[in-house]
């Protein structure tokens, strides 16, 4: 599973909030909600979040196994 809960970490340290990112970035409330409930995401908008907020992917996103995962083919 991925969780964006580094995320709100980043952002909490950072000069953005959530206001910013959707009026002056132009990132959607859909992807802020996404966010909010570890939905999949584009590497586009990850891309984005990290240029924005002038961090590595692993302070927007990180890797924890779970049951649920896909099984291998």
């Amino acid at each position: 599973m991925i969780s964006y809960e580094p995320f709100w970490a980043t952002l909490k340290n950072s000069s953005e909030t959530t206001y910013t990112l959707t009026t002056r970035h132009h990132i959607s409330n859909a992807t802020i909600d996404k966010l909010r409930k570890n939905k999949p995401l584009n590497t586009t908008t990850l891309n984005d979040l990290c240029r924005i907020l002038q961090c590595r992917i692993q302070d927007i996103a990180q890797y924890i196994p779970s049951d649920s995962d896909q099984s291998k083919v």
